[in-house]
């Protein structure tokens, strides 16, 4: 798990370690939350919007003390993240391969949903249109929200290799490594005609 941290950390992405699946049985996740709406995918620290960094040694040292934890990105800051449910993800990987349309990395969290990673709008001039769409929703919100979600500003997503409840885990469908971040326009528009 730190090695990945701290690879995701070599790409300018930061991070910062989140909770984990518990092990001694009792509750499902590492953290103090009676009833935790969302284990191990979430951050453990509550102050995880000034924590995530991109400096190497602290990583390490997050990751030494913690071998365990999960990875934490925040979104809205390098790339936007669209989040749709695993059988939409793979029409839309289909029909991106068929138009030759870029495809940037892409995770999976476990067999339900997809993570397609996308450049990041950032603060733009238009943005009370652009997020008029409330696409943009906590992770613990998914039961609310199970088509289409987009994590951007003051959200995150679990990286890969982390693990989640019953034994599954995040993983890469498409490596990040030189994938360039796609327009999030072209990759919206795709999600959100398979998501129909």
């Amino acid at each position: 798990m730190g090695a990945a941290a701290q690879q995701y950390a070599a790409l300018g992405w930061p991070c910062c370690p989140g909770a984990q699946p518990a092990t001694d049985r009792t509750r499902a996740c590492s953290c103090d939350r009676i009833g935790c709406p969302s284990p191990g995918a979430h951050p453990a620290s509550q102050v995880w919007k000034l924590q995530a960094t991109v400096d190497t040694d602290r990583v390490g040292q997050w990751w030494n003390a913690a071998p365990e934890a999960n990875i934490i990105l925040p979104t809205g800051r390098v790339f936007d993240v669209f989040d749709v449910p695993a059988e939409a993800g793979r029409l839309a990987l289909a029909r991106m391969e068929r138009d030759q349309v870029p495809v940037g990395p892409v995770a999976a969290m476990g067999d339900e949903r997809y993570l397609f990673f996308v450049a990041t709008r950032g603060a733009p001039e238009d943005e009370d249109e652009w997020w008029s769409c409330h696409l943009d929703t906590v992770p613990e919100s998914v039961e609310a929200t199970p088509g289409m979600r987009w994590h951007c500003r003051d959200s995150y997503i679990v990286a890969p290799p982390s693990a989640l409840p019953s034994g599954r885990e995040v993983s890469w469908v498409a490596f990040p490594e030189n994938a360039a971040l796609p327009d999030p326009l072209r990759v919206l528009e795709i999600l959100a005609d398979v998501c129909e």
